[in-house]
């Protein structure tokens, strides 16, 4: 009951006018991210209901002229503002207006003057990701790797073997809690997102128009990925219910398909040299993390204390599927480092570089600590008979500790993400010639 609570606030939050039926703005001129061949003459605002101006209503941000707080007029369902001439670039609006049930509706928008207009999200005056969004995120990948890793695991690595009682409700609990985790941690990303693009405390959030963050590429993927996770949980609960483990398949695939929701709205997408290679290869990165790290969370959480007849086993078959997963992440990271960083000077002298150096000393480790299990520990695996003892009955520490490490590489990867890539130089023009025709 409380999750399906928390669906219908974050609903509310994306169409709060339905919800407490204050004033909504229906348009806008300029409209949202509208590229303007010339300056327009003013900015219209209109609402579904009556309206009044407050200072300040209207405001116009640029990055080179700062700051204009326009002289505004209303007529009942309209705000209205004059605009002096503006010169070529990108324009940010912030509104706001005292609502016919008294509470204060604002909002933001941009348009560009024969340029292009950033998104809601990325509007003058905010502050762009922060430490909190970083934690968040971070929290966002360790649900997912619960989600898809854990699923994952008990397709392909503990397909035939048969769990107890105790060892398949473990299963679902952890998987169940990726699945809700990872709903609940994008509604706190947008929330965050959303105070930043407007600029506003969340006691005023609440009747903010997040329509144009709603239309950005982070709102869109937020929007389908709440729903694609919570059909998501819906075929867990079915599963669980009915017994039918075949119903983990089209929640496995569900899952791994709403992944890429991250990749459709991220850096692989919106900066320069991205197309679908790009999102390609970062959908399978961030799969391939999620299908080792939570594949380990299984083997130290459900498989070591639940199942020490099929530890054996589901460690051989871990490896293989572990080494895959490694093979990938070197691959896909390797390709995306190359195009974030245009130069090679970048990695240690801009901040997207350095975080990221510090991302490849862990995936270093976690790599290092892998292959020792793949060399040493998996060979002496193999000519045991099963069982507890030996070289099994001392693993469970090591996998934790790799796990843990794995974590860490999320976390690097979290802070990476809200990171901006360095730029691209321009190329220069070509110089004019002297000689004449």
């Amino acid at each position: 009951m409380k999750r399906s609570l928390l669906v219908v606030v974050a609903a509310a939050l994306v169409f709060p006018a339905s919800a407490f039926a204050h004033a909504t703005l229906l348009r806008t001129s300029p409209t949202f991210r509208e590229r303007l061949p010339a300056s327009p003459r003013d900015i219209t605002l209109g609402f579904d209901q009556y309206v009044k101006k407050l200072p300040g209503s209207i405001q116009l941000y640029s990055a080179t002229q700062g700051v204009r707080v326009l002289r505004v007029w209303s007529d009942r369902r309209y705000l209205k503002a004059a605009l002096p001439r503006l010169p070529r670039g990108p324009y940010t609006v912030r509104w706001h207006a005292l609502s016919g049930d008294g509470h204060v509706v604002s909002g933001v928008f941009t348009f560009g003057v024969r340029a292009s207009a950033p998104a809601a999200t990325d509007a003058f005056g905010s502050s762009g990701p922060t430490r909190s969004e970083d934690v968040v995120r971070w929290l966002y990948f360790l649900a997912l790797a619960l989600l898809v890793g854990g699923l994952g695991f008990r397709l392909l690595v503990l397909r035939g073997l048969p769990l107890s009682a105790r060892a398949e409700k473990r299963f679902f609990l952890l998987t169940g809690f990726g699945a809700v985790a990872t709903i609940d941690m994008g509604i706190v990303a947008f929330i965050l997102r959303a105070e930043d693009a407007l600029q506003l405390p969340f006691s005023r959030l609440l009747y903010g128009d997040l329509s144009p963050i709603a239309r950005s590429r982070f709102g869109t993927a937020f929007i389908a990925m709440t729903l694609g996770f919570v059909l998501v949980i819906a075929l867990l609960f079915l599963a669980w219910l009915t017994e039918r483990a075949m119903l983990l398949w089209p929640a496995f695939f569900t899952g791994l398909a709403f992944a890429s929701g991250l990749s459709l709205s991220g850096h692989s997408a919106a900066d320069a040299g991205a197309s679908w290679k790009s999102e390609l290869a970062d959908w399978a990165h961030l799969s391939a993390a999620c299908l080792w790290i939570g594949g380990l969370v299984q083997l130290t959480l459900v498989v070591w204390p639940l199942l020490p007849d099929a530890r054996r086993a589901a460690f051989l078959s871990f490896s293989r599927l572990a080494t895959v997963c490694v093979g990938v992440l070197l691959v896909a990271g390797v390709y995306l480092s190359i195009l974030r960083l245009p130069r090679l000077h970048d990695l240690w002298t801009t901040g997207y570089g350095q975080v990221l150096l510090v991302k490849i000393g862990l995936v270093s480790l976690a790599f290092a600590w892998g292959g020792l299990h793949k060399v040493i520990a998996v060979p002496a695996v193999s000519r045991e008979g099963g069982g507890g003892g030996g070289v099994l009955g001392r693993l469970r520490g090591s996998l934790l500790g790799e796990s843990m490490v794995g974590m860490a590489v999320l976390l690097a990867a979290a802070v990476l993400v809200n990171s901006k890539p360095p730029t691209r130089a321009e190329p220069a023009p070509p110089a004019a010639s002297s000689v004449q025709p």
